[in-house]
């Protein structure tokens, strides 16, 4: 819910209403909401004003009880956690100032760990160079798409598919979904092995080979009708990719320069991809890039409160 923005939640507790027919919350119905909103906070298409959801009436009408969740689950690496807990909330303490100063490196370009970077066309050319490095054939797959242009243009801006896979036998990529067989989860990374028109197979950090085939991503209207899809395989050069799309994924080691963000949560939501501090190695930090949204603060103070 963190990365909806309040009119989005808006329209979608008013179609609630009109499709059930009722003037209740929701029209009756039992919604759950998760998310954290220390981390990046919803793209509006003013790109000004942050529309956050718990800011809209449509949040205290809805009546939500909140539940906080304390438990990390992607690590357990005590020392780490300390430091997310203080960057998650802004602060730069000597803590943070300590164990970020440590992890700082001189970058190694022919390390294949993956890179997070906070504009596309940073993460675009460093994959497009370390492909070409590979000298084996190039593979391009152009995503199928199914659905009225209008309708496919909006899922080609939220889908993680690309209009067009570029890969070679040996090149580094990564997932972008769960597989609900749980042979990998949205971050694994692995070496492809062979390419086919309908499966490719994989090898992960593991050793262990997985078949993978063309997956569909969809867009759906309100009554949960699909309107617009994307076939294409599951997979992106994992080499490196931008801190907004990283969101979701877990990795065990990556690079990444935190000296010049500009959104609240940037810092964290690229450091807490990751499982183990050991794992992460900075080209660079600054004060400046470690913040949080001044409304968010507020908002998980008064739950406490």
């Amino acid at each position: 819910v963190s990365m909806i923005a309040a009119s989005a939640l808006e329209i979608a507790e008013s179609l609630s209403r009109i499709a059930r027919q009722s003037e209740l919350p929701w029209g009756g119905m039992r919604v759950i909401v998760v998310g954290d909103f220390a981390q990046l906070p919803p793209v509006t298409r003013t790109g000004q004003k942050r529309e956050w959801t718990f800011e809209s009436p449509t949040w205290q009408q809805s009546g939500f009880q909140v539940v906080e969740l304390t438990h990390s689950h992607r690590s357990f690496d005590q020392d780490f956690l300390d430091v997310l807990k203080d960057v998650r909330v802004g602060k730069v303490t000597d803590i943070v100032k300590q164990y970020l100063s440590s992890r700082m490196m001189e970058h190694d370009e022919s390390d294949d760990i993956t890179r997070l970077f906070p504009r596309r066309d940073q993460a675009e050319y460093l994959n497009q160079k370390k492909l070409s490095q590979i000298h084996n054939p190039e593979v391009r797959i152009p995503s199928i798409y199914i659905g009225e242009s209008k309708l496919v243009e909006a899922l080609k801006r939220n889908s993680p598919i690309a209009d067009e896979i570029v890969l070679k036998v040996g090149c580094q990529v990564l997932f972008l979904q769960n597989d609900p067989q749980k042979r990998w989860v949205n971050g694994t990374r692995g070496t492809v092995v062979e390419i086919h028109p309908e499966k490719i197979v994989i090898e992960k950090e593991t050793w262990r080979h997985v078949t993978v085939e063309k997956t569909q991503f969809s867009l759906q209207d309100a009554t949960g009708k699909t309107v617009a899809s994307v076939i294409n395989f599951p997979l992106t050069l994992a080499y490196a990719t931008t801190i907004h799309k990283s969101q979701g994924s877990t990795l065990d080691d990556l690079w990444v320069d935190l000296s010049r963000l500009w959104e609240p949560g940037h810092a964290y939501v690229a450091l807490s991809r990751l499982r183990l501090g050991s794992g992460l190695r900075l080209l660079g930090w600054s004060h400046r890039s470690i913040m949080a949204d001044s409304a968010v603060l507020k908002f998980y103070q008064n739950l406490k409160n």
